[in-house]
């Protein structure tokens, strides 16, 4: 099938690079003429596993072409994907003001039938808004009837970044809201390849499948933030957070998966998409105390670790240097938006402390972005560069190489053997066998 993508951020290019890797034409667009100048040389704007491969490979061989004209992937595609930014505004619903633009573009050079699909995590009743910004375009350029239909579908994307390519090739499930029939049909053709062996192809009308991507956020949100609740409320009493979720994932009903306790979760999808649902349930007068509560146990718990590190060294924390551990808001990837880290640094050195920091991706995001206005923060070449003369490791971020570090060597480094474990990684028995401090969290 001939597509275009518009939009060439985390959703949009490993959506175009997948539909390509399976034979499609796919045309990508995007405004910033840089990010396409370094996508044709196959320099890719995101740190995401097996992608820059992908992108070379069907770049290279003519089934993926980049644009900054969205009027050539217009008038080339049967289907044109919108995977474009919904950045939050101050009240917190999700901004649809890039959205609703690039609808006004496809309205202006709409030529031909066309399936339009939101790609974008967007609020329930977008398809109708852009479905209407699309007609308005139509009814200035025709006075009657335009020569040609288009119809508007929800499409929404479920992929983890850090595992991308993976989830696109090889879906839990593939959600596509439509009402109507043919419509549905040909994206039902689109994504046969993707679910040949199972069938993951789950279709509903508009305003489920973009309900469906918000609940599915905010459902394992919700589980990561009431495992947190209950990892502080086992210090108070001194019971183990780490065997109690042993205890309860045995249970099929819970399971294992999104009830690790932690320094809270980060990205652009679980912050954004919790405070939107929460949004829009106020605008329709209902008040969401669960959705509410658990963005608020999140910001809460992104204190912990610094509490922890106050009420074993006091403040001020003048003098004391602290090795971080990761910076990212989770491994595989190297995007810190609303990471745990950055609320760790800013109270860290806002007492008074110097912060070594190490990431194996994301470091040049914290020099040049997240991080860049901090004083008293090193960035070093390697993890164990961090210890040397610091008073305590931090780990953040939970990447494979932290998970079986050189425990003599930390503690050779350091000048005093003192972990502070914001993932609960390590063996508590083993590292008290060396003589380690070691602090959890949901661990007295």
């Amino acid at each position: 099938m001939k597509l275009g993508m518009v939009g060439t951020g985390y959703v949009g290019l490993v959506t175009g690079t997948c539909f390509a890797e399976m034979g499609n034409d796919v045309i990508c667009v995007d405004i910033d003429k840089n990010k396409i100048e370094n996508l044709k040389k196959g320099i890719i704007p995101i740190y995401e596993p097996g992608l820059e491969k992908l992108v070379r490979k069907n770049y290279e061989k003519g089934s993926l072409s980049f644009t900054t004209e969205i009027k050539e992937a217009v008038s080339k595609s049967d289907i044109i994907f919108i995977a474009v930014g919904t950045p939050q505004s101050e009240d917190g619903s999700a901004d649809l003001g890039y959205v609703l633009e690039v609808a006004k573009s496809i309205g202006r050079y709409i030529d031909h039938n066309l399936i339009v699909v939101d790609k974008s995590t967007v609020p329930v009743g977008t398809a109708q808004k852009v479905k209407d910004t699309i007609q308005k375009e139509l009814d200035k350029r025709f006075k009657g009837k335009a020569p040609f239909d288009f119809d508007v579908v929800s499409n929404p994307e479920f992929l983890k970044e850090g595992d991308a390519v993976s989830d696109f090739m090889k879906p839990d499930r593939v959600v596509v809201g439509a009402d109507s029939r043919e419509s549905l049909e040909i994206m039902k053709e689109l994504y046969r390849p993707f679910t040949l062996n199972h069938e993951r192809f789950i279709s509903m009308d508009v305003k489920s499948a973009e309900m469906t991507k918000y609940t599915a956020n905010a459902m394992l949100a919700t589980k990561i933030s009431f495992m947190n609740e209950i990892a502080n409320i086992c210090e108070l009493v001194g019971a183990d957070v780490n065997m109690v979720r042993i205890g309860i994932g045995s249970d099929r009903r819970i399971g294992y998966y999104f009830i690790y306790p932690g320094i809270g979760w980060g990205g652009s999808c679980f912050p954004k998409d919790v405070r939107a649902l929460e949004k829009t349930a106020l605008d329709y007068g209902y008040e969401p105390k669960i959705i509410k509560a658990v963005s608020e146990v999140n910001e809460r718990q992104k204190h912990k670790l610094v509490e922890k590190i106050v009420d074993r060294f006091g403040k001020p924390l003048e003098g004391k240097c602290f090795a971080v551990w990761g910076l990212a808001f989770k491994p595989q990837t190297d995007d810190m938006r609303e990471a745990p880290s950055i609320v760790t640094a800013k109270e860290l050195i806002k007492l008074g402390a110097k912060i070594k920091a190490y990431d194996p991706e994301a470091m040049e995001n914290a020099k040049n972005f997240w991080l860049k206005d901090l004083k008293n923060i090193e960035y070093c070449d390697n993890k164990y560069d961090t210890l040397n003369d610091s008073d305590a490791m931090l780990l953040i971020t939970e990447w494979k190489e932290f998970r079986s570090p050189d425990f003599y060597e930390i503690k050779k480094r350091l000048k005093q053997p003192v972990i502070f474990d914001g993932r609960n990684q390590y063996n508590r028995e083993v590292l008290s066998q060396l003589e380690f401090e070691y602090y959890q969290i949901g661990v007295r």
